[in-house]
């Protein structure tokens, strides 16, 4: 018979690790929640041509990473969604979401999927935490954004993360660089790489994303794009370096920093981490004014938003060992079974006590005595409760802190309104 296995580039958590995912989410939900952003879900497969429109023909993402379906049955393809801005700008565009307020602040955390090389924090199918501010992209919204994400961070303990942020202008702006480093690049095409020399004549900027060491030396020698910058696209960047410098987030300006997608424009940002490596981006985003457009709105819709990556940042929190004092709680209160012939009267305890808002543990296999016992105390459980035939008879039952060995003996009420107590609670192991 055959053993399956999982499909390459996907990975299974298991209890054991999902606390961690459950710590990292509270910690983007509470935030968000600080800064007024509201979560959106969307569908996780859109038509391919959402994509092809709005993260660009020419990025890698399109050209390489998408995993697309057969046309359905009106003949158009589909696409597993490989990012959530395109989606969210369809879904508020479709929804209109503009006139019913000037400004629209939306959070997510959305499993992702790109046909891209599996490697440590970069599968297959991955999860990111993003948020999109739509209606307004100032330099007030980029620092509004960017201090949420730099916040989250600082909730989760990382440390050593560093911000790189860069200005790649409006659209004029970007059209003169881009004719700029195609006229310096192309009398080095011959050494360039078949990716390089693909992006030389469709998106020369995306050279500059290059990560292969070979044309490192050459890049660092590429124009600056920032010099290309009109005194207005200067004037917004230097207000969002301003803002930064008021909350005290350091930064780096880093001035080949181009993000992957085309949509971008204006302050363009990346947080990376030494501890990754060579691919050290643990997220980014930036401004993309244009986006509406190239789906489809008469006009542009001011907008600015970032993603993380969920894989990259918990193996950063791993290795500077903030999941070491994250110990998930067991339950509260462990029912032991005395006699199988008392099962069904201890399910009944158990529900209660769940029924009682009490989490509550109890034994399914008609193990022995000592082998609940282990089993209560593998788990953590700050309780164990008894239930044997005295028990049954008298309804009382005695309770057993398994922490301080103490014990005592009540009624099922009585025992609920202890375990109710602030006390009870911080009963469980350290």
């Amino acid at each position: 018979m055959t053993q399956f296995q999982g499909v390459k580039g996907t990975r299974d958590i298991f209890p054991d690790e999902i606390s961690r995912w459950h710590y990292v989410e509270g910690v983007v939900h509470s935030v968000a929640a600080l800064y007024g952003f509201s979560e959106i879900r969307t569908p996780v497969f859109e038509y391919t041509e959402l994509f092809q429109r709005g993260i660009g023909a020419t990025t890698d993402i399109v050209g390489k990473e998408m995993f697309t379906f057969l046309p359905d049955p009106n003949g158009r393809s589909l696409t597993l969604r490989p990012e959530m801005t395109a989606g969210v700008m369809r879904a508020c565009l479709q929804k209109n979401l503009l006139s019913q307020a000037p400004v629209h602040k939306l959070w997510y955390i959305s499993d992702l999927f790109r046909k891209e090389r599996p490697q440590a924090g970069r599968q297959r199918q991955f999860t990111q935490f993003g948020a999109e501010l739509l209606g307004v992209s100032n330099p007030a919204a980029v620092a509004e954004v960017l201090t949420f994400m730099m916040q989250v961070f600082e909730t989760l303990g990382l440390h050593g993360l560093r911000l790189r942020i860069n200005s790649l202008g409006d659209l004029d702006d970007r059209a003169r660089y881009r004719e700029t480093l195609r006229g310096y690049f192309k009398p080095y095409e011959s050494e360039l790489d078949e990716a390089s020399k693909e992006r030389l004549e469709k998106n020369p900027l995306r050279i500059l994303d290059s990560k292969n060491p070979a044309l490192q030396e050459m890049i660092a020698g590429a124009p600056r794009l920032y010099a290309s910058l009109k005194p207005e696209s200067v004037a917004e960047f230097e207000a969002v370096l301003a803002y930064l410098d008021d909350r005290q987030i350091a930064y780096d300006v880093d001035y080949l920093l181009v993000r992957g997608l085309d949509y971008y424009c204006h302050a363009a940002f990346e947080v990376t981490s030494s501890e990754l490596g060579a691919q050290d981006a643990i997220g980014g985003g930036g401004r993309y004014d244009g986006l509406a457009r190239e789906l489809g709105s008469p006009n542009d819709l001011p907008a600015v938003g970032f993603a993380v990556g969920m894989e990259r940042l918990m193996i950063v929190m791993e290795k500077q060992g903030l999941f070491a004092t994250l110990n998930p709680r067991g339950p509260l209160v462990y029912v032991v079974i005395q006699q199988k012939a008392l099962v069904g009267h201890a399910m009944q305890v158990a529900f209660h006590l769940r029924k009682a808002g009490i989490k509550t543990e109890i034994d399914l296999a008609g193990r022995s005595m000592k082998a609940q016992m282990r089993d209560a105390n593998r788990m953590g459980s700050a309780y164990a409760l008894f239930v044997g035939q005295s028990e049954f008879e008298s309804g009382v039952y005695t309770l057993k802190n398994l922490v301080t060995s103490e014990q005592t003996s009540l009624d099922l009420d009585a025992i609920i309104d202890v375990l109710r107590e602030p006390a009870a609670r911080e009963s469980f192991r350290p």
